[in-house]
């Protein structure tokens, strides 16, 4: 098989479609990083001698801070369960039982700490913000208020048309349970008017001494009773 060629022309060998390293590339790429976790540490270390706190340092390309145009909704999250690596109740680095931010690579175990934490400055920094709000014109003031005021308007607008459909379905839910009652109670003079019929029917074929179900059952409860009936002594 080796006298043979490969389909590319020359023979196949055991490391020819293995990937290859360059070692001193990785090397430096190491040896810098180490280098920034040094200086890293060093300015973590002086901010904390300092008591102050310490922020990742702007590199130039940080954009203004702007506001979210999207709420938290942690509702999705009630009922749900999620996998976490092991170890990961302790502390706060690193993903784990709670709230995840993947930009600073923090859990936190409360709602209310997971939003004081997008609000705070170390947050803003690692999403590449300067964490500094850019001051508004008169007219984006003007606009603002305009696009409030006209989304208020579609929203009186969008609640007038939702309890005039409320209000239309209810009509006919009521409309349909009256024609229920009415078909009910149709039916039900329907079936009495049907035994009547019978009834007299069976008496014009058999004669008054036929005896009718239900017909004389008061008169049989009083005979047994000993009463056989309510007649009256005229006096002399």
């Amino acid at each position: 098989m080796s006298n043979k060629g490969s389909a590319y022309g020359k023979a196949a060998g055991d490391t020819d479609f293995r990937k290859k390293y360059d070692l001193d590339e990785y090397a430096a790429k190491a040896k810098e990083r180490e280098a920034a976790e040094k200086e890293e540490r060093k300015a973590r270390w002086e901010a904390k001698m300092a008591g102050k706190k310490y922020y990742k340092p702007m590199d130039g390309t940080e954009t203004l801070t702007t506001a979210r145009n999207a709420t938290q909704d942690f509702s999705k999250m009630v009922g749900t369960t999620s996998l976490v690596p092991a170890g990961a109740g302790v502390g706060k680095r690193g993903r784990g039982a709670g709230f995840y931010c993947p930009d600073c690579d923090l859990t936190f175990k409360s709602n209310l700490e997971f939003i004081s934490h997008t609000n705070s400055m170390q947050h803003q920094r690692a999403i590449g913000q300067t964490g500094q709000v850019r001051k508004a014109t008169a007219e984006e003031v003007h606009a603002r208020i305009e696009a409030l005021w006209q989304r208020q308007e579609e929203l009186k607008r969008e609640q007038v048309i939702s309890l005039k459909e409320r209000l239309e379905v209810r009509k006919e839910e009521e409309e349909k349970e009256r024609e229920e009652k009415r078909r009910k109670r149709k039916e039900a003079e329907e079936k009495k008017r049907l035994e009547k019929e019978a009834a007299i029917k069976v008496k014009t074929e058999y004669g008054d001494d036929v005896r009718i179900e239900g017909e004389h059952d008061e008169d049989d409860m009083m005979a047994a009773m000993g009463f056989t009936g309510f007649g009256t002594t005229a006096k002399k």
